[in-house]
């Protein structure tokens, strides 16, 4: 069991130095143009890490309501379950 948590931080290690080298060596300047008289000049690393931030927080946005939907429906069966098992009608939670 060690052997696997010795494994997962050292790729972990691996992918930030990666991560970190490829940050070093893309520090140039990029231009983005929104409008004909608008742009963003920033780092390329920069503006990576921004779009994979807004791309990670709309994909956890897209799946928040199925998952709160789940819960709720999670409550709901449990509730029932234990009425079933205080009644006589089925198996305990637990069991």
């Amino acid at each position: 069991m060690k052997f696997l948590a010795y494994l997962s931080r050292l790729l972990w290690v691996l992918l930030f130095a990666a991560l970190l080298a490829f940050a070093l060596r893309n520090t140039e300047p990029v231009a983005l143009r929104f409008y004909p008289d608008q742009d963003w000049r920033a780092p390329l690393v920069v503006v990576l890490f921004v779009f994979f931030a807004a791309g990670a927080v709309s994909g956890v946005l897209a799946c928040l309501s199925r998952l709160l939907r789940q819960r709720r429906e999670i409550v709901v069966l449990r509730r029932e379950l234990r009425e079933r098992a205080a009644a006589g009608h089925g198996p305990a939670i637990g069991s």
